[in-house]
């Protein structure tokens, strides 16, 4: 490893802390170039990040690395300093909050079934604080306050255009609570700081639930929605992705197939980042 340092300016892609064989933690960054998109693996050893708050490395967040050794293609490095250029929004504000969490409960006018409709709005009603600020994943998509609420309405209005396109009879009502409900257990699962916008596993779920799907899928079974409730068993796709139902099964409703490549659509061109709200 050489000596190197650069005046480059790097986005904060993903962090994560983890413990080493010699039982000290160790930081793993990945970082994109905001000049060419190439991105660049760092570790961080244990002094690193006793020195560096760990907010500094959010998501969205662009850094200039002050002193690091890198390898001879430079696309790996051992990072020791790091400046922090401008902070990244941490997510929605809470005027923003308010604004999509109204938009999202006025879907449930379309649902015409009532007792789906009531559970929806009585479910809503008792968790609204947590609904308003999960994020939709802690690195993958949509990780930021409010990240859930949008990637819900993204599948949703992703939803009615195919379904208006389609010439498959499907049933709306069930299509739409799949889309509300599909990932509505990590609202348990996850924990965000409002102040720092930092993500973290609820460890007291993780003890009681196996996923997010398998908190939808009990919730819907107990109340009756069987149809949903498969909706959201299958909406990952593949048992090694985190499906209850993997889709390589035969002779499966084509609704579980829908679920998930609408989930798939939001999770891959979506407002996926804070960096693509702050373009609105």
């Amino acid at each position: 490893m050489s000596s190197y340092s650069t005046e480059v300016i790097y986005e904060v892609v993903v962090f994560s802390i983890g413990d080493t064989k010699a039982g000290t933690k160790m930081g793993k960054l990945q970082l994109k170039n905001t000049e060419d998109d190439s991105l660049l693996n760092c570790i961080l050893w244990e002094e690193t990040l006793n020195r560096i708050d760990n907010k500094v490395f959010r998501s969205g967040n662009q850094l200039r690395i002050v002193s690091a050794s890198f390898n001879e293609k430079f696309n790996n490095c051992l990072v020791s300093s790091v400046e922090l250029i401008k902070e990244a929004k941490t997510g929605l504000n809470e005027e923003e909050r308010e604004k999509v969490y109204a938009e999202l409960i006025s879907y449930f006018d379309k649902i015409k079934d009532q007792k789906l409709n009531s559970f929806l709005t009585m479910f809503f009603m008792e968790n609204k604080e947590k609904i308003k600020i999960t994020p939709a994943a802690k690195v993958m998509h949509h990780n930021y306050i409010g990240g859930l609420m949008v990637h819900t309405l993204e599948c949703l209005k992703f939803a009615e255009i195919n379904m208006d396109l389609s010439y498959y009879n499907f049933n709306r009502d069930n299509i739409l609570a799949a889309c509300i409900l599909h990932d509505i257990g990590k609202i348990f699962e996850y924990t965000i700081d409002i102040e720092s916008g930092i993500i973290d596993y609820d460890e007291n779920f993780r003890k009681e639930w196996i996923s997010h799907s398998q908190y939808g899928f009990s919730i819907c079974m107990t109340e009756g929605f069987k149809e949903i409730a498969r909706m959201i068993a299958a909406h990952h796709g593949r048992s090694e992705w985190g499906a209850i139902i993997d889709l390589n099964e035969k002779d499966l409703e084509p609704e579980l197939y829908f679920i998930h490549l609408i989930d798939n659509m939001s999770a891959k061109f979506g407002k996926i980042n804070v960096a693509q709200l702050e373009e609105n």
